[in-house]
């Protein structure tokens, strides 16, 4: 696809997956614990931050586990995809690659939080992408992992209360969609009850999801539908870009014009100071006269 690489999912379609095999996906910002929490899920440290010069992980890449009861479990890490510093041609060769470890269908679409930031614009941009990502089917398939569950039990909070009181609106109302799908990770744990648990407790909502979908996962099928998803997804990263670029822009043009007056008043006292000594001098020659 060149240079237009950018991916949406807005169209996928279902085809039958066999229960045994999940696939999740983890989606969120940058920062968020994405990898992190997929090494909570798989039980093992196998997704790195390769930090580049932006900070994201720089390859989609799938790892799998098999859990003590036998089910086998994939999770897919995606790169910086709400990072919205990166550009599309990366984020295109990247989501084709997604594509393809995702190509038996998506169980469950694990979107990222972090309880330690606040919820910013820039988050709020990043459920709207999700949306654009993956299509107003989303809520079908999506669970929340709030991360950052030492930093509640630290302060004597559960998620409960986090969503009672500190939640934002916009996160409260996608919640809302289906049942507050959402599960607390502590990341940091090295308590292997607590670590157990927390997954298990994630499991139990893929399985409610597959249930709800009646067993079908998310699974690309149409290609036409595919490109046309693609190319929204390439108009909205272009809106995006050039609106970066114009606050830069603006920005410069606003400091500019800062110097330019800081420059004209420099002057302005310079001339002052100019005109005092030589009326100094005046009164001198006045005095000797």
């Amino acid at each position: 696809m060149g240079g237009s690489s950018v991916l949406a999912i807005d169209d996928w379609e279902f085809a039958n997956l066999s229960n045994e095999v999940k696939t999740l996906v983890l989606f969120g910002r940058t920062g968020n614990g994405k990898s992190a929490t997929g090494n909570s899920i798989l039980g093992k440290k196998v997704f790195k931050s390769r930090a580049s010069s932006s900070g994201i992980t720089v390859s989609c890449e799938m790892q799998t586990t098999t859990m003590n009861d036998g089910q086998i479990v994939n999770v897919i890490d995606t790169p910086g995809l709400c990072d919205f510093s990166v550009g599309s041609e990366l984020i295109g060769k990247e989501i084709f690659k997604f594509i393809n470890l995702a190509k038996n269908g998506i169980d469950a679409i694990i979107v990222v939080f972090s309880v330690r930031t606040r919820f910013s614009e820039e988050e709020n941009r990043a459920l709207r992408r999700a949306f654009k990502f993956f299509g107003s089917k989303i809520v079908d398939y999506m669970i929340v992992v709030f991360t950052g569950g030492d930093e509640l039990e630290e302060n004597d909070q559960t998620l409960d209360d986090y969503l009672g009181s500190e939640c934002p609106e916009p996160l409260k109302a996608i919640l809302s969609l289906r049942g507050n799908r959402c599960v607390l990770f502590d990341n940091k744990t090295k308590d292997e009850k607590k670590q157990f648990e927390q997954v298990q407790r994630l499991l139990s909502l893929v399985d409610m999801v597959i249930s709800q979908n009646d067993g079908k996962p998310y699974t690309e099928t149409d290609e036409s539908k595919l490109r046309e998803a693609t190319i929204r997804l390439e108009q909205q990263l272009a809106i995006e870009q050039t609106a970066r670029l114009n606050a830069e822009n603006n920005a410069y043009a606003a400091q500019m014009i800062s110097n330019d007056k800081e420059q004209q008043l420099r002057k302005r006292l310079e001339m002052a100071h100019s005109e005092l000594r030589m009326g100094g001098q005046d009164n001198d020659r006045c005095a000797i006269l």
